[in-house]
């Protein structure tokens, strides 16, 4: 079997299992934020935490290992624009609010029969869309050139090697140091410990980011038909799987439009399967708009960002790129914005 099509396999099977977890642990950045900042019930948010913990420990053991490039990744470039990924995640975060849930949610929450989030897909695709290629890309680009700059080092571990260390030391230390964090937080809170389920979905998703990198940087290595080298992420792969489906003549697949399909797909069958699918929609003209308009800010934000909860908070993150960590920051102030303070979403009046 060639590299492709192992890649293809891989994806597919990625996806299937995210989706069916993601139904059954209500897996999702922002419920989780929701939790700790606004709700009181932290432990969504702590099974996010252990899933960054664990992407990020077992990614970088690929990497030490030699089994994965991560430099290979578009999250470790030399050159990139602080202010536009911090004001992309902004407005990523504060979509995602509008929207109730980011576009990897949208996915699992349509294979449960969720109609809104059917909206929210294509719309997010949409915008990723014409913020890739069209009207709105001029702008994005133009904004990158006026303020991308070159680093000497774009990552964690590469700012402790140019302080001495040697590469392979700065990469367990910062990947040891920065994953312990994570996971003792999540781990510190007694409600989670004893959730069983989240537990399970934080340590299967964040394996799943490091299966990803394996899939692509491993089992897709080919010097003549190379593969991008990425694990999942889901604006710019909803975007291209609107487009195949539209347009699949010519077309191939790829990591990330499997993945999309897949997630649908596995959220689908457990839904059917547990007796969770519902047809549900909008309560209100109001109600829609928010939705939508939430989900052009997550894909146009998500572009500008180069990645949405999943792409930097996760498989960003696992790569420790300082990058990821301004996308990032960028995330969660828009969130908390969403969710707290004088912009904060309010509830829709119901008649």
């Amino acid at each position: 079997m060639d590299p492709a099509t192992l890649v293809i396999l891989a994806a597919l099977i990625i996806g299937l299992i995210y989706g069916s977890v993601g139904l059954v642990s209500g897996f999702c950045m922002m419920s989780g934020l929701r939790g700790l900042w606004a709700e009181g019930d932290g432990r969504l948010g702590r099974t996010y935490a252990l899933a960054m913990g664990v992407a990020i420990a077992a990614s970088q053991l690929l990497a030490a290992a030699g089994l994965v490039d991560l430099g290979k990744s578009i999250y470790l470039q030399p050159s990139f624009s602080a202010p536009v990924m911090f004001l992309g995640g902004l407005l990523f975060g504060y979509g995602m609010v509008l929207s109730n849930g980011c576009g990897s949610r949208a996915l699992v929450l349509l294979g449960r029969g969720n109609l809104r989030s059917f909206v929210v897909v294509i719309v997010l695709g949409i915008f990723a869309e014409i913020t890739l290629k069209g009207l709105i890309a001029p702008a994005r680009i133009a904004m990158v050139q006026a303020s991308q700059a070159t680093v000497t080092a774009n990552s964690v571990p590469a700012l402790l090697a140019s302080a001495g260390l040697g590469a392979v030391p700065a990469r367990m230390i910062a990947a040891s140091v920065v994953a312990a964090v994570l996971i003792i937080f999540a781990f510190a809170h007694a409600p989670f410990r004893k959730s069983i389920g989240q537990v399970a979905a934080g340590l299967i998703v964040g394996l799943l980011i490091a299966a990803g990198w394996y899939a692509t940087g491993y089992l897709g290595a080919d010097d003549f038909n190379p593969v991008p080298v990425t694990s999942l992420t889901f604006v710019a792969p909803i975007a291209d799987a609107l487009q195949y489906v539209m347009l699949s003549t010519g077309s191939t697949l790829n990591f990330g439009i499997v993945t999309v399909f897949g997630v649908f797909a596995g959220s689908l069958v457990t839904a059917l399967a547990t007796g969770r699918f519902q047809l549900e929609g909008y309560r209100s003209p109001q109600h829609m708009l928010r939705s939508a308009g939430g989900a052009a800010l997550m894909g146009t934000g998500g572009v500008m960002a180069f990645g949405c909860s999943v792409g930097q908070g996760l498989t960003g993150l696992s790569t420790l790129s300082l990058s990821s960590f301004i996308a990032i920051a960028g995330i969660l102030l828009g969130t908390g914005a969403g969710l707290r303070g004088a912009l904060r979403v309010r509830p829709l009046a119901t008649a």
